[in-house]
């Protein structure tokens, strides 16, 4: 496996006290009339995740994403290895009260209304009364769903959308410390993503841990301080973004108008067309937008020059003869 934490910033990382930590965690199910047949979900899965960081686990659908998570919350026992959340056992009550957990596909009585889901998940958690009037609302508001209409309408008339958004809310319901989200943004439109992705990104601000699954990798680029790469249950990579992905201190521009035999100075590889202009910046980056004042140019789009994680993504499984479509 990649590890990527012996840099001076991973070495403050592993100063701090792990919230979540697993050592050779293995999952084998038994298939089969006779139960003879083995399958390796999980593969000696070790991995520390921090206080107040937002993790995220990526793979492929079957990678094993959703069977760590529920190892972890104590949901699945593991057949061997073993773990500790906030230093306790894997599945520790006590510990449970500290933590948030969204289902990939929730289901909730669809009978009750948005309102009395999270009533009684409250009431779970035995919340009191006066606490519940105040959070509840506040909940509903940060989820969207704070309509009247929404609130009081039954979770079998919910979108798919609506569900994962009241699911959100409850996981939230008793204010943890740790939240484990499995496939957040599933069935969301382009403003319901959005609104999670702030959602999570509030919760990281307030210091909140955020482990979370996802093969929406652009979501993962924009929230998560360091991913790991679940592959075929193993875990395959592990680090922070910029580490993982490298650092660099040039960028891919594109630009319209301008003088060009300056530019030719700063982007050698500069090409024109009927859109502007495009190439690869060299060069100090603020002189270079000094210079683009001074010839009257503008810039349409300016990204540093590395992989994406998407890019990343599928390097590392190529590497290991993984397809795409396994």
């Amino acid at each position: 496996m990649t590890f990527v934490e012996d840099t001076q910033e991973g070495a403050i990382v592993l100063a701090r006290q792990p919230v979540v930590q697993t050592y050779n965690l293995s999952k084998v199910y038994r298939t089969g009339f006779w139960l003879n047949q083995k399958i390796e979900s999980l593969k000696k899965c070790t991995l520390n995740v921090y206080k107040g960081e937002t993790f995220g686990l990526l793979g492929q659908n079957g990678a094993g994403k959703t069977t760590l998570l529920k190892t972890l919350l104590g949901i699945v026992r593991s057949t061997s290895g073993h773990g500790t959340i906030f230093g306790e056992p894997l599945g520790d009550r006590a510990v449970k009260q500290k933590i948030g957990y969204l289902p990939e596909n929730a289901y909730y009585y669809d009978n009750l209304t948005g309102w009395e889901l999270l009533q009684m998940t409250a009431g779970l958690f035995e919340i009191p009364e006066s606490v519940q009037k105040e959070r509840i609302p506040q909940l509903l508001d940060m989820v969207g769903l704070a309509q009247s209409a929404a609130k009081k309408k039954q979770l079998r008339q919910y979108s798919k959308g609506m569900v994962q958004r009241i699911g959100m809310a409850q996981a939230l319901i008793n204010d943890p410390e740790l939240v484990f989200l499995d496939e957040p943004m599933s069935g969301l439109d382009p403003m319901g993503r959005y609104q999670i992705r702030e959602i999570i990104l509030s919760l990281k601000q307030q210091g909140k841990t955020i482990f979370f699954n996802s093969h929406v990798l652009s979501d993962v680029e924009m929230i998560c301080d360091r991913i790991a790469i679940l592959a075929q249950g193993e875990l395959i990579c592990i680090g922070a973004l910029d580490d993982l992905l490298g650092t660099t201190d040039f960028y891919h521009i594109k630009g319209k108008g301008g003088n060009r035999e300056v530019l030719e100075k700063w982007i050698p590889d500069v090409e024109f067309d009927q859109s502007g202009w495009r190439g690869h910046l060299e060069g100090d980056l603020q002189d270079f937008l000094a210079s683009l004042r001074l010839m009257d140019a503008q810039i349409i789009s300016l990204n540093l020059a590395r992989p994406s994680l998407e890019e990343f993504f599928m390097q590392e499984l190529q590497k290991r003869g993984i397809r795409a479509s396994s």
